[in-house]
């Protein structure tokens, strides 16, 4: 039995041995003469009482068929559930810079996949080395502090050019769509494999307790291909059934916790509560936080990481209270040719933005606003470890850790 409805109209209480919630947006893709905007909905299923035979799966942020791209306008989340096509590499652009998509893994996804539906459309003609790099530029240049689209640009920039040596123009726009597309899959393995070492590692030091996690903005599977960094290691903690609770900070001025990690934890059944920014600190003394886990849009050579703003406050909270902090995020995060996070170009978003919610201003007229996207956390305070695909590292030994790998890509 399936029901289709919006997400704000589901009861949020069900006999866990009667009902599994899988939450799929399960729209077909349209058409490009169909509307972009489609009613909201989710899919209740009604299986055997037996629990061992539960399934959730993840939210699904980016929809991707050869030719087609629809992202999850998570501007409009929870109250809707629109998907936006994306036919054009200046479509992929707005949505990065407006935000629609957002989190440092699919903004690169998206960029590049916006690259890969213009390319099937024919762009490039008989040059498309030339619009791959300039399309490419383009979309770096949208939200510049997360460094995984301009890492996944120069990677496909020299693959394109080493391709270029060998094929045709129509047989070079076949490799570089292959090797877009590969990157979806490529990212919702090494975010399992985050999230394993994440929970194995924080597991390591309560061998036989449930563990309650502090977490910060979103970083699950609207924020990457799928299943997610930070709240990845979330995701493997309840599938092994050591998940107590998690803490979600609303994260403003954006409330990307409020918005999206809550939606995502509600979806799928966490054990989660909602704090205000404020509360960090409180919440860390009163409910027995295990670990805090948070991700990164760009982690330097020493270790310093640049991640949504406040991330940075919530170090030293953790470090004041002696509880281990963690920086989950894939190798692609990884930037080693910025010595330390004092090179990190942070981006500053507009005023409005801080001064109003949904159009509504909050905030007295005239004020001056400073309104950075971004603090960086020095690798000191990072005490848990860096949590990527390859295992959990000190940023101490991050570096000789990744530079093999680094070099390879």
């Amino acid at each position: 039995m399936c029901v289709r409805q919006r997400f704000s109209e589901l009861p949020l209480s069900f006999s866990p041995r009667q009902l599994v919630f899988i939450f799929q947006h399960f729209y077909p893709l349209p058409t490009h003469d169909d509307s972009k905007r489609q009613p909201g909905g989710v899919c209740v299923c009604v299986v055997p009482s037996d629990p061992s035979r539960s399934r959730v799966m993840t939210l699904e942020a980016i929809r991707y068929r050869a030719g087609s791209l629809q992202i999850l306008n998570q501007l409009l989340l929870p109250q809707e559930t629109v998907f936006d096509e994306v036919r054009t590499v200046q479509d992929g652009y707005e949505a990065i810079k407006s935000m629609k998509v957002r989190g440092a893994p699919a903004i690169a996804i998206v960029g590049c996949l916006s690259l890969a539906v213009e390319l099937r459309a024919g762009a490039g003609g008989n040059d498309p080395v030339t619009f791959i790099r300039e399309s490419l530029c383009h979309l770096t240049s949208a939200r510049p502090t997360a460094v995984n689209m301009g890492r996944a640009a120069r990677e496909l920039m020299e693959f394109a050019e080493n391709e270029s040596m060998e094929k045709n123009p129509e047989q070079l726009t076949e490799s570089v769509i292959g090797w877009i597309e590969e990157m979806l899959e490529r990212d919702v393995n090494d975010n399992k494999k985050i999230g394993n070492y994440g929970a194995q590692h924080i597991l390591s030091g309560v061998p036989r307790d449930s563990v309650t996690i502090l977490t910060h903005c979103n970083t699950g599977s609207l924020a990457t291909a799928g299943y997610g960094t930070a709240l990845g290691v979330v995701r493997s903690l309840h599938a092994l059934g050591r998940l107590k609770r998690m803490y979600c900070t609303e994260t403003r001025p954006y409330n990307q916790g409020a918005r999206l990690t809550a939606y995502e934890a509600v979806a799928e059944g966490f054990p989660a509560t909602l704090i205000t920014d404020s509360m960090a600190a409180l919440t860390m003394r009163e409910k027995s936080i295990t670990a805090v886990v948070v991700g990164a849009d760009r982690v330097v050579a020493n270790g310093d990481t640049a991640n949504k703003i406040g991330t940075y406050q919530l170090a030293i909270a953790a470090k004041h209270h002696g509880i281990p902090f963690y920086v989950a995020a894939p190798s692609t995060s990884c930037d080693l040719s910025l010595e330390s996070g004092r090179h990190i170009v942070i981006e500053e978003r507009p005023a409005e933005e801080l001064t109003s919610i949904n159009g509504v201003p909050i905030a007295a007229p005239g004020i001056d606003v400073w309104n950075p996207a971004f603090d960086v956390t020095p690798h000191q305070l990072i005490t848990g470890g860096i949590i990527t695909e390859l295992g959990v590292f000190l940023p101490s030994e991050l570096q000789a850790a990744l530079t093999g790998r680094l070099t390879a890509l």
